[in-house]
């Protein structure tokens, strides 16, 4: 595997980015102790996103997700959302723009990667749950399934400690478009609709918020799997539940 740190300038952000890019390494011999199934054809690829106190460096710094993508032989796209939840934001950037639209772009420019639907796929932890779920709904062509890992599965809690008015102005309207319970609605007639994955902690202060959207999803038309166990907010649980997600969105196993 290699790992590559991509700079970068956004047309959506009118600045430099750096995003972190792990991709397999075709020719690899003499490498000790890890995996290499690189293949001939482009490559899969998952967008990774990063919670609300971190940033692009996160997932390579607290789990063994170049080690996990290694088994699979697939690309993995972690990108720097900031404090945005992933918005294009009333006072701020457009971020959504930036990471549903502009940098899978970006990434076909640069790496050899597939740009077929059922060759992408978005996750996420906390902030970064919410980010991919809500992306996999409105970017359903681009993405054939989104997972969401202990999530803030709703957004308009008046209790949550978040940089709301940055985002959605004094008002703090949430749009529908950003509101995971009625996207899940508009999109479920879709016939492109992307394969839904969470997993939440019983100790985690959003559990009750992850159930309230599992029960949306199962009262609905969806490709749906849950998975809830001991754990709170807490890169031991994230480290442990990615794995599951990857072997969801590439083995199509339910748990």
């Amino acid at each position: 595997m290699a790992l590559i740190t991509l700079k970068h300038f956004s047309e959506a952000l009118k600045m430099q980015m750096e995003t972190y890019v792990i991709i397999p390494q075709r020719s690899s011999v003499g490498e000790i102790g890890i995996a290499n199934n690189a293949k001939s054809e482009k490559y899969k690829c998952l967008y990774l996103l990063h919670g609300l106190s971190d940033d692009h460096t996160i997932w390579l710094r607290r789990t063994s997700i170049e080690r996990y993508a290694a088994e699979y032989g697939i690309c993995v796209v972690m990108p720097c959302g900031h404090r945005s939840f992933y918005t294009d934001m009333k006072y701020g950037g457009k971020y959504y723009t930036y990471i549903a639209k502009e940098l899978p772009q970006i990434i076909r420019e640069f790496f050899c990667v597939s740009d077929k639907r059922e060759d992408n796929f978005i996750a996420g932890l906390s902030m970064g749950g919410y980010g991919a779920l809500k992306i996999g709904l409105r970017e359903s062509s681009s993405f054939c399934a989104a997972a969401g890992l202990s999530s803030v599965a709703d957004i308009g809690r008046k209790d949550f400690d978040i940089p709301k008015i940055p985002i959605f102005g004094e008002e703090l309207v949430i749009p529908d478009q950003e509101n995971l319970f009625r996207l899940a609605e508009v999109h479920n007639t879709d016939t492109d609709r992307p394969r839904i994955y969470m997993a939440v902690g019983t100790e985690d202060f959003m559990y009750e918020d992850n159930v309230r959207l599992k029960e949306k999803f199962e009262s609905l038309d969806y490709d749906y799997t849950y998975r809830e166990e001991p754990g709170t907010h807490c890169w031991a649980f994230w480290d442990e539940q990615i794995q599951y997600a990857l072997k969801w969105f590439l083995c199509k196993e339910d748990f």
